[in-house]
């Protein structure tokens, strides 16, 4: 006969479940703590920044405008330094060997052709005089002797060998002379009046570039090494100098026209010409040295850092907009495309030159017949408030 099971008392019951809570937490404070997994990431949304959102009640407030094409030629700027056209630029030469003592002009100087610049002491003039005196005394004497030897061939007193050889003696000494003047001339004395002291004059109009000499030192190349006291440049014609990397060169060519402006003065632009490009690339940074000339309205001078652009030879289709569309921000040009619904983007654009319409050419990151915002800066306005 079965019995029947006795009911649990409740007090049992509380303390088998309070047993059981104390375990199990013991049991959780047992386990080591961390397992080697790394906490998982947390993702943050940030918004970007160059797309702006329009209520919808404001939407009406901003137009689009569609982006026309015009043809144009690309342009290729390059950094470049001004230097003299070196066809032009003249030394001051000193022929005679000696010693300076005094000097008419200095560095820097602008000088008229045939202005004095300064004086030499020399021997060479004592030596060059005393060749010249003894030429003249040889001449004058063998000239008698000639006449002599023809009016005594006229009479029959000596043989036709002989006059010849009288003929020729005086062509030689003749000849003598001549050299010796020319020595006088060449080293600018006047045989009627001479002196130890060369004046030594600009052969150009320009200005002194280079100077080689002081008061007091040597002059000439037999004694100072060089010959070249001064250097004058005519700075009415100049060059730039610039740097034009390898994947640029087809787009330029010898005859092309560039624009010049100086980091002096940018707002005052000048036109060169291309005379040369260079043949030979740096093989450091793969340039090759393009050649502008240019005349110099007065103001441009040696060493000035210049930009130089040209235009290619060949015409590209570029986008257009509205001027008002370009938004210039941080020394960069934005415009605003629309992504849909409420949200416009901005675009970071490469303007170009401006066109007629009031429209702005756009070189790169718009295409033709691509929406833009028609008035950018309201457009950016709205969506910093």
């Amino acid at each position: 006969m079965n019995r029947p099971l006795s009911r649990v008392p409740t007090s049992v019951l509380v303390s088998l479940l309070a047993a059981s809570v104390i375990c199990g937490m013991a049991a959780c404070h047992s386990k080591p703590e961390g397992d080697g997994a790394p906490p998982p990431a947390k993702v943050i949304t940030v918004q970007d920044m160059n797309v702006i959102t329009v209520p919808d009640s404001d939407r009406g407030k901003f137009q689009l405008a569609t982006a026309g094409q015009v043809e144009a030629s690309n342009e290729l700027s390059a950094t470049g330094t001004i230097t003299p056209d070196i066809s032009r630029e003249v030394p001051v030469i000193s022929l005679a060997n000696g010693r300076v003592v005094d000097i008419k002009a200095r560095l820097d100087d602008n000088v008229k052709k045939g202005q004095l610049l300064l004086k030499v002491q020399s021997p060479d003039i004592t030596t060059a005089f005393d060749a010249y005196l003894k030429a003249l005394n040889d001449e004058q004497m063998t000239n008698k002797a000639y006449l002599r030897s023809q009016d005594l061939f006229q009479h029959g007193a000596i043989s036709q060998a002989m006059l010849e050889q009288a003929e020729d003696t005086e062509k030689d000494a003749r000849a003598d002379l001549t050299a010796a003047e020319d020595q006088l001339h060449t080293l600018g004395v006047d045989k009627a009046h001479p002196s130890s002291i060369v004046n030594v004059y600009a052969p150009i109009s320009g200005v002194i570039v280079a100077q080689n000499v002081t008061n007091a030192a040597a002059a000439g190349v037999g004694l100072s090494g060089s010959a070249t006291a001064f250097t004058i440049a005519d700075l009415s014609q100049v060059w730039v100098m610039c740097d034009v990397y390898e994947n640029d060169i087809p787009k330029i060519a010898v005859g092309q026209e560039a624009t010049i402006r100086l980091n002096a003065f940018p707002d005052k632009p000048v036109r060169g010409r291309i005379s040369d490009v260079g043949p030979i690339l740096d093989p450091s940074i793969r340039t090759a040295k393009v050649r502008v000339e240019l005349s110099n309205p007065g103001f441009i001078k040696l060493g000035m850092f210049a930009t130089a652009t040209f235009t290619s030879r060949t015409k590209e289709v570029h986008a257009a907009v509205p001027s008002e569309a370009v938004l210039h921000l941080h020394d960069r040009d934005w415009v605003f495309v629309p992504m849909g619904g409420d949200q416009y983007k901005r675009v970071e654009v490469r303007a170009g030159a401006k066109l007629s319409g009031n429209r702005q050419e756009i070189l790169a990151g718009i295409a033709p017949e691509q929406q833009v915002a028609a008035n950018a800066l309201l457009l950016e306005t709205a969506g910093n408030q």
